[in-house]
Formats: structure tokens, C-alpha cells, sequence
């Protein structure tokens, strides 16, 4: 199985340690995918000109991730800045807005097109400024998107077309508005939904069947990137033809191992504001 992750990359500045990490929901998956067993992974995004863009393409050299085709813009990278809770839970709390995070947008090229066609899956996030370019990639390839926690359904309507894999952070909905909101997008074409709920065991709806995540007790050090090592994990596991049982069991052992050390896969590095 090959996978592509196509959008943001950060680095999370935890403000207590005085450390930041290398993230972002891209490529946070693109680095799981590549630990639970894919064949090839590659990263298109946009890097910044400073220290902190070149940890990141450090990381994803030393996990083996190819991003040939990213782009270099001069700026700051996306930086947002991290306090984590006494159970490990992080929270966002501030970080700069001049980044080329938030200024710039990736526009795709024929030959991008072209080397994207060549995997299984492509990986998007909805922080990646990249829904003008979803009918353009679903024409040569399978489309996993995080809306994390965008449940508009206007939004969600607007692209579900192109949308084979869709992934939901839902965490702050009541039973009854979780059950609404279900009904709702099992109608929209996907094949796969998976609605994370914090804490709580996340869902997984096959062709409109609902699978129910099994959770172990576990030590929590740090949340981040737990759901983004669920999705690597599960886009693996499922497009290898296991069942989806299988495929679920995999992913939540991946987000576990994830909420085991500080940030989304490590290498820390010294964070000075």
C-alpha cells in the first residue's frame, strides 16, 4: 500500500517544555502510514525558510518520506503554540498568523497530478486550503480527508463528492446531536466515515454499518497526533484487504502507542519564543 499526504505541515510548540516538534495533520499521517507498513509515502506541502521547516524535512528524511515536490516559500512555518492538560490532553492556545501556513495556498501542476496518480490513497486535511483541488486529484486517485472538527454540513456537502475516506472530530456533540449527525453523513457517498470522540471509543461506518472501536487502558502522555496515527494506521491496514475489525484493531494500537510520548511522532527540538 502506498500513501501521499497532500497539505499542512507545523511544528507544535509546547510552551511548558520549551520544545516544539515536527506536525501537522499531513504529515503526522504520511509518518504513520510509513510505520505500520507502507510501501512508499510522499509529502507535498509548502515549507517555510526558517530552522523549524528544515527540522521538519529532517524528520521526514530520517522516516523515510519522500517530499520531493514540496515547495519552499520564504516565511515562517506554521507554529502554533500547545499547553497540555494534567491528563495529557493538548490544547492550542495561541502561535504567530504570519506563517506560510496561513498565506499561502499549494495549486497543484500537472505533474504533481501525474506522481500523486502513481499511490493508493491521498491524504488531505481541511488545513490544508485544498478543497478548489479535490476534483482535480479524484480523478486519478482515492481521497482520505480529515474534516476534524468541521461538522457544517454545507461544508461537508460541498466536496463529500470527491471524498472516499472521510474522518470527523466530534468530540463536543451530545448523544442525540451524534446520532443526527450520523444519519447525515452516511448518506453522502463515503465509503468509509470515522467519527472520533475524544476519549470515548471512536466509530467506524463501512457502507453505512457501524463498527464500534474497542479501547484499552492505557497511560496518557500527550494526545497530540493520536487521531492523526488512528487515520495513517487505518488507511494502511484497510487498503491491505484485512477486515475492517482488523483494520480498526491496527489503528487504535497506533493511536495508543502515539498518546505514549510528547508530540505527534518526536524529535523534539529547544522552542524560544
Amino acid at each position: 500500500m502506498n500513501l501521499i499526504a497532500v497539505g499542512d505541515n507545523v511544528v507544535d510548540c509546547y510552551l511548558d517544555q520549551q520544545t516544539y516538534y515536527p506536525g501537522g495533520n499531513c504529515v503526522n499521517v504520511a509518518v504513520n502510514a510509513k510505520r505500520n507498513g507502507a510501501e512508499h509515502v510522499a509529502y507535498i506541502g509548502i515549507f517555510g525558510s526558517d530552522s523549524k521547516a528544515e527540522h521538519i524535512q529532517y524528520a521526514l528524511k530520517e522516516e523515510s518520506i519522500d517530499y520531493s515536490l514540496s515547495r519552499k516559500a520564504d516565511g515562517l512555518s506554521g507554529q502554533p503554540e500547545v499547553s497540555l492538560t494534567p491528563s495529557g490532553d493538548r490544547v492550542f492556545v495561541g502561535g504567530a498568523k504570519n506563517t506560510v501556513q496561513h498565506t499561502l495556498k499549494l495549486q497543484l501542476i500537472n505533474e504533481d497530478v501525474d506522481f500523486i496518480s502513481k499511490f493508493d490513497v491521498c491524504h488531505i486535511s481541511c488545513y490544508s486550503s485544498m478543497e478548489s483541488e479535490l476534483a482535480k486529484i479524484s480523478k486519478v486517485i482515492d481521497i482520505s480527508y480529515d474534516f476534524s472538527n468541521r461538522l457544517e454540513l454545507d461544508y461537508i456537502e460541498s466536496i463529500a463528492q470527491h471524498i472516499k475516506y472521510a474522518f470527523f472530530s466530534a468530540a463536543e456533540l451530545k448523544e442525540q446531536e451524534l446520532n443526527i449527525f450520523i444519519e447525515q453523513v452516511k448518506i453522502l457517498g463515503f465509503e468509509i466515515v470515522v467519527v472520533t470522540r475524544g476519549s470515548l471509543p471512536a466509530l467506524f461506518i463501512e457502507n453505512g454499518k457501524i463498527f464500534n472501536q474497542h479501547l484499552n487502558p492505557i497511560t496518557v502522555v500527550d494526545t497530540m497526533g493520536a487521531g492523526d496515527s488512528l487515520i495513517g494506521a487505518f488507511l494502511v491496514h484497510y487498503n491491505n484487504e484485512v477486515t475492517i475489525e482488523e483494520a480498526i484493531e491496527s489503528a487504535t494500537k497506533s493511536a495508543e502507542k502515539t498518546c505514549g510520548f510528547y508530540g505527534g511522532f518526536g524529535y523534539p527540538m529547544e522552542y524560544k519564543r
